[in-house]
């Protein structure tokens, strides 16, 4: 059983056609101009195969598992076919569970329910919060952020040395920095894990969308990711790999669909049997149309081909760098250092100028989408900055005087579906915002920075 879906050639030619591609913004100071999305890093625009995809799917929509009727048929085939699609896109194990969740935060704190009990929990303090923050119920080992591969590897391999070898123990580890786009040395970090007797996990968010990622390759234990930064719509989340920590665990929710029979008891009780298969942890009716927006994804971008994406990409990562260089006003943040390998997310501030100002003025004066403040990175944002924990000050004022620490950063990142003419823009807006200052004034409106219309800068 199929579904007839839209056939649109994915040359290897970037970029890939997204969604909005052909909306356009109005500006503060007159007229509208094409949006330019460069905060990938959030939430990357679906794919138009994506889209099509779904839409094909969309009429043929129905209750997936144990309805008689064609169009649950059919949307069962289609659900579980893309399980099967997002365990090939992760090389997944023959032996591997692909869970469908909410989210990458989903997919954590799934994880972190089903750990055994006395585990301990390694992560680093340079993680995004869905990986820094669900092991709360366990024993938490949390890591100063390294400054070279080798030194995370070496951190590891201290704090594991350590620990008790007979008892269960979990690292967490990100495969592309959400602030800094470098990448980690997974591979590396998964051995040191595995040769101290702990298993790992890969927060693949950031790493996903720019990356092949296989299960095997990297030796890890499981990988989770979301559909939204994957260039699919929708709220739907992975978690694949082992599944024996996730068979022995309670389910992370009690309903229907992870039951595989329930009986009263003679008592008054009530007796369940749970799945031991995915179905266990994915209680309640599925997103079907999120999760086979995820295996399209993974079908698009398999098929574009990995390689001229990632070369693209690269391209689009040094104009960046080496245009933001140009402006001694503008600082990059970096863990690794300025050669490290890294995705299309990069972080920096502005000599003297406030976070949410600087990114107002481009949305507002330039119609470019970026984004300021600490990106859910909290601890590793106040390490590159060197800041403590405070508030921000108002954003029409800078929260900095020149040559003074920024309490905030600001984010550009982009991807397979990122026009060089939105890299130019952004650039030139820099440059011009840097040199001339905003043409508009702005204030705080509800935590946000907002242009106070009607008011442009003499």
């Amino acid at each position: 059983m199929s579904v007839s879906t839209a056939a649109v050639d994915q040359s290897l030619c970037a970029p890939l056609p997204v969604l909005g591609a052909d909306v356009t913004v109005p500006l503060v100071t007159g007229g509208e101009v094409a949006y330019a999305a460069l905060d990938y890093a959030a939430s990357a625009p679906a794919l138009q195969r994506v889209w099509d995809d779904v839409a094909a799917y969309a009429p043929y929509y129905g209750s997936v598992h144990r309805g008689a009727g064609y169009l649950s048929q059919l949307s069962t085939d289609l659900f579980e076919s893309s399980r099967v699609t997002v365990a090939a896109f992760l090389g997944c194990r023959a032996e591997d569970q692909v869970v469908f969740t909410r989210s990458t935060t989903d997919s954590l704190n799934l994880l972190a329910a089903a750990l055994p009990a006395d585990c301990e929990v390694f992560v680093f303090e340079t993680e995004h919060h869905a990986s820094l923050l669900p092991w709360r119920d366990a024993r938490v080992t949390y890591l100063d952020a390294p400054r070279t591969p080798d030194q995370a590897v070496a951190t590891l391999e201290r704090a594991l040395s350590g620990r008790d070898p007979q008892g269960p123990a979990l690292v967490c580890v990100t495969g592309a920095s959400n602030v800094t786009g470098e990448l980690w040395p997974v591979r590396e970090l998964a051995a040191a894990a595995h040769a101290h007797g702990a298993r790992i996990v890969l927060d693949a968010a950031q790493l996903a969308p720019h990356h092949p990622v296989d299960i095997a390759e990297l030796d890890v234990d499981w990988v989770a990711f979301s559909g939204h930064k994957l260039y699919a719509p929708f709220g739907s989340g992975v978690l694949a790999g082992r599944a024996d920590w996730l068979v022995d665990a309670e389910p992370y929710l009690a309903g229907g669909g992870a039951s595989r029979k329930v009986a009263r008891r003679a008592d008054g009780g009530v007796d369940v049997e749970w799945h031991t298969t995915a179905a266990r942890h994915e209680a309640g009716s599925p997103n079907v149309i999120g999760v086979y927006s995820i295996a399209a994804a993974c079908k698009a971008l398999t098929e574009a081909g990995f390689d001229g994406l990632v070369a693209r990409e690269q391209q689009l990562v040094t104009r960046v760098r080496e245009g933001l260089a140009d402006v001694p006003e503008v600082k990059v943040l970096s863990l690794f250092g300025d050669d490290a390998p890294r995705v299309g997310v990069i972080s920096f501030v502005v000599e003297g100028w406030n976070s949410s100002h600087f990114a107002a003025a481009l949305s507002a004066e330039y119609g470019i989408g970026v984004r300021d403040g600490l990106f859910c990175a909290h601890p590793l944002v106040r390490t590159l900055l060197g800041s403590e924990p405070q508030d921000p000050g108002e954003c029409g004022a800078p929260e900095a005087a020149p040559g003074e620490r920024s309490l905030n950063a600001i984010r550009v990142s982009f991807g397979a579906g990122t026009p060089d003419e939105h890299i130019e823009r952004f650039l030139g807006a820099v440059r011009e915002l840097v040199g001339q200052g905003a043409r508009w004034t702005y204030r705080t409106e509800e935590g946000r920075c907002v242009p106070d219309r009607g008011t442009a800068q003499v």
